[in-house]
């Protein structure tokens, strides 16, 4: 992290986002800035308090001069930028996103813990997807409730990957991984054992709470019971001198 001194230093860089004219600091990214300014851009994979990822791709933006889509919470703002946060282009992408996201797993909402508290569900609705165009896959793959608390449910995992980030730059545990590659991507723990006999987590439920989908809960909790609890994380930062 930068020291006061430095942080004071950083210059201003003035831009547009959906025609409005803004401001903000050479090391916000986009995102940043956007949602200073109420301007909402959709994520998944993005979490304040953890390091920024650019999985998802939802947060994609259009920025004039620049053929391809950003994502707009990897990438920095820079002097004279214009950003699109919501054309036609943009929604089609996002749309396309969420429906293979349901494609690929098993997302069955009607009988999902974290049904009605979901950020998947959540953004389907807000795009008004009403059906999937892209073959299901239907994966058959495992559920480990060995963990004394916690369940973890690979079926209903979008590999956003921040309950491993959690784990590992919150809690330091570096507990959760991934293996494999592509749609055969999995969480795994340690040296993808149960996570029932892994030595090093220590059930302090960040993942749990940074889960975005029904992935990861707890034990006992039936259905449209999943809550999560968003603020406790950039809290800890500053607990801990961060910014």
């Amino acid at each position: 992290m930068r020291p006061e001194s430095a942080r004071q230093e950083l210059r201003v860089k003035t831009l547009k986002i959906d025609g409005r004219d803004l401001a903000g600091r050479e090391d916000q990214t986009i995102l940043n800035v956007a949602r200073e300014n109420h301007i909402r851009i959709p994520t998944l994979c993005q979490f304040e308090g953890l390091t920024n990822y650019g999985s998802c791709r939802l947060c994609l933006v259009e920025i004039k001069g620049v053929a391809k889509l950003l994502t707009s919470c990897t990438t920095y703002i820079w002097e004279g930028m214009e950003v699109t946060t919501n054309s036609e282009r943009l929604v089609q992408y996002r749309r396309m996103l969420l429906e293979l996201f349901f494609a690929e797993r098993n997302h069955i909402c009607s009988i999902c813990v974290a049904n009605r508290n979901c950020a998947l569900q959540g953004l389907a609705l807000e795009l008004g997807i009403t059906h999937i165009r892209y073959p299901y896959l239907y994966p058959g793959l495992g559920v480990d409730s060995t963990h004394d608390k916690f369940v973890l449910d690979h079926n209903r995992c979008i590999l956003c990957t921040r309950c491993i980030r959690a784990c590992s730059e919150i809690e330091g545990a570096n507990t959760l991984g991934m293996k494999r590659r592509g749609v055969n991507d999995q969480i795994i723990t340690d040296l993808d054992q149960p996570w029932g006999t892994s030595p090093t987590c220590t059930s302090c439920g960040k993942c749990v709470n940074v889960c975005p989908v029904g992935a990861i809960y707890e034990r006992g909790m039936s259905i449209a019971e999943g809550r999560r609890e968003h603020t406790f994380l950039p809290l800890l930062r500053i607990m801990r001198g961060e910014r």
